[in-house]
């Protein structure tokens, strides 16, 4: 926004200001319509909080503990907590947080759950950068530790994570999806998780949402100097508990 001229500034925001006549689906969806109003929040135009209050409230009974949402009224096992739930409840709290302290009390219970969720999203990579396949958009390959990333270019991961551990981490998973020789068609994604896997695929999913895998890329945008990029390499959870290391023990989180 800072880095365009007045003219598309007043663009950009009239578009957007387009999108309140639609009603999103009563699920994640509903951070898109926060995260918009969020962005005028943040910029000085004119917003509007109901939009914001609803997600807030709806995630809020939404929340089904340890550190996780249901994406609607039913929960799935899925990375929709890392694609979608907290990288926008972090975005839009720290910009609506800064505007009014309406909410202080739930964005200090929603940067614990981020946190634990992030705990849980460094531990589900395995030793050799692989992790469970299960849920839907499976094939967004690397974007499913979006939210490990943001919290690292946040600067907030929980004390018991270190930058480089998780750069190490997420490390092995990029080269884990990409290393198939079937991963690219004519210089682009193939559908798949690891190399080319059309049946992975949902019916919304085309060869431009394969994408959103860069979203595993967010810390590029801190500098080489940050610990992230210039401390020595870490083990991850998964490799210091499988070669035998004493570890420390994993539990529930209660954050109501």
């Amino acid at each position: 926004m800072e880095n365009l001229n007045k003219a598309d500034q007043e663009r950009m925001v009239h578009a957007l200001k387009t999108t309140r006549r639609f009603k999103p689906v009563f699920s994640n969806w509903l951070l898109f319509s926060a995260m918009i109003e969020a962005f005028f929040c943040k910029y000085g135009y004119e917003c509007d909080p109901m939009r914001v209050d609803y997600a807030f409230q709806q995630l809020e009974q939404w929340y089904v503990g340890d550190g996780m949402y249901s994406d609607g009224v039913s929960y799935a096992y899925d990375y929709y907590n890392s694609y979608v739930m907290h990288p926008y409840l972090a975005a839009i709290t720290e910009h609506v947080g800064k505007k009014t302290n309406a909410y202080s009390g739930m964005i200090a219970k929603i940067k614990k759950r981020n946190e634990r969720y992030a705990i849980i999203q460094e531990r589900l990579i395995n030793t050799d950068g692989t992790y469970p396949a299960t849920g839907r958009s499976i094939m967004y390959r690397g974007a499913v530790f979006q939210h490990l990333a943001d919290m690292a270019w946040r600067k907030a991961l929980p004390e018991q994570l270190k930058p480089a551990q998780v750069r190490s981490a997420l490390t092995a998973v990029i080269k884990k999806t990409l290393e198939s020789s079937s991963t690219y068609q004519n210089g682009w994604l193939t559908i798949g998780l690891y190399g080319s896997q059309p049946d992975l695929a949902d019916f919304y999913n085309n060869q431009g949402s394969l994408y959103i895998a860069t979203n595993i890329f967010l810390p590029l945008g801190l500098p080489a100097s940050d610990p992230f990029w210039a401390d020595a390499p870490e083990k991850w959870s998964a490799q210091e508990i499988w070669s035998g290391e004493d570890f420390p023990h994993d539990h529930t989180v209660d954050l109501r």
